[in-house]
């Protein structure tokens, strides 16, 4: 009985361990176009693929100790393991509310519409995708903008001249970031020594960066996440 359940709890935690894997994968991406992205572009591409190759590589040593627990501690129960386990995935997965510390950006118009003598234009994708890259590199761990959370599947983009995250638009200022790190200080002091501010202020956008704060609270992703190139393992099948 103990081994019948052993290899239950192995078999589900490897098909999650999967679904995590396929998450991953999917990174946040334009509809498939002609590529006409400058050299910049392609650097800050390869550096978010390889910082997702780490990810994936961490992730795997992680599960791999996990999977060494169960064969290893007999005496642990494989339900509250699972649990565990389940619960930490839905957290990484972005489908919980998390609390921790962290900072807030608030980005609005630089000058007014009668200052700068032109339309306050929505903020373009690229910027903001930008940016969501540099918190990332900086130790960002959790991000929700205008209270909408960010996750891996997430697609930003220019639809009709509007710029839309997962469907809806980021077309109101001001426009209000949070963000959770394990080193929010860090995180701040990164944030506002390199050069984002600078390329905010050439669109006309002031970028303004909140002291560290004990609690951040950042809600879960409120749309279905969708995974593509996965299907059920048939009974008696190889995982």
């Amino acid at each position: 009985m103990k081994n019948n359940l052993k290899g239950l709890s192995f078999s589900v935690l490897t098909m999650i361990f999967g679904l995590m894997l396929a998450i991953q994968f999917q990174s946040i991406k334009e509809p498939a176009v002609r590529d006409t992205r400058d050299m910049w572009q392609l650097r800050e591409a390869l550096k978010q693929e390889q910082e997702i190759q780490t990810n994936l590589l961490l992730e795997i040593r992680k599960y791999e100790e996990l999977i060494d627990t169960y064969e290893n501690d007999e005496s642990q129960s494989a339900e509250k393991t699972l649990k565990e386990t389940l619960e930490e995935l839905k957290k990484e997965a972005g489908i919980t509310k998390v609390t921790g510390s962290g900072i807030t950006i608030t980005i609005e118009p630089l000058f007014d519409e009668e200052v700068a003598q032109t339309e306050v234009e929505n903020i373009a994708p690229d910027l903001l995708k930008r940016l969501l890259n540099e918190l990332n590199s900086y130790g960002a761990e959790h991000i929700a903008i205008s209270d909408r959370r960010v996750v891996n599947t997430t697609v930003i983009r220019d639809i009709n001249g509007q710029t839309k995250m997962d469907g809806y638009s980021l077309n109101s200022y001001p426009l209000e970031i949070k963000v959770i790190s394990q080193d929010a200080e860090k995180l701040f002091n990164r944030l506002n020594g390199s050069t984002t501010m600078d390329n905010f202020a050439i669109d006309n956008l002031r970028l303004s960066i909140s002291e560290p704060k004990d609690r951040i609270v950042i809600p879960p992703y409120d749309d279905a996440i969708r995974i593509k190139k996965m299907k059920p393992v048939e009974e008696g099948g190889n995982l």
